[in-house]
């Protein structure tokens, strides 16, 4: 049964470059509680307050070190997929509880580009697929592929649009 399923999936992947992009957004929020941690540790130092909270928060910055930069970029990065087909749009995403989503051609409004400063830094870019209901969005791909994933799609969803 598990082989029938891994055949259904979409077999389009992101980037492997957005696993360092989701690292760097793992070492900022890690920066953050570090920064809290050291708040901590001087106020316990300073005001001889016990030393339990400064503990406590150095064993989530070290949990979250683990899993922001290490477990969960890869995690995330295995289970991204995505496939455009000519009747709808396939993603599938999530870490432990897999989401896959069909977005019928025909309910496709418009399609942008998005691309921040390190998503430019990397070459990526993300593709926002707008529907009268909700935005969906494939992130971390390569520049050139987004592009031509943007026109595809475009081109798709006018033909659908013209064939209803």
């Amino acid at each position: 049964m598990r082989e029938v399923l891994e055949l259904n999936e979409p077999t389009q992947r992101i980037s492997i470059r957005a696993l360092t992009l989701w690292r760097i957004h793992g070492v900022i929020n890690a920066a953050v509680v570090a920064l809290a941690a050291i708040g901590i540790g001087l106020l316990t130092y300073f005001f001889e307050w016990s030393m339990w909270p400064f503990i406590i928060i150095s064993i989530i910055l070290a949990l979250e070190i683990i899993f922001y930069i290490f477990v969960i970029p890869t995690l995330r990065w295995k289970r991204w997929r995505y496939e455009v087909r000519e009747q709808e749009i396939e993603l599938q995403y999530g870490l432990f509880i897999i989401k896959r989503t069909l977005v019928p051609m025909v309910r496709v409004q418009h399609v942008d580009t998005e691309q921040g400063p390190l998503l430019r830094k990397y070459r990526l870019a993300t593709i926002s697929i707008s529907t009268a209901a909700t935005t969906h969005k494939v992130p971390a791909l390569d520049e050139v592929e987004a592009e031509e994933l943007r026109h595809s799609i475009s081109s798709l969803a006018r033909v659908a649009e013209e064939d209803v």
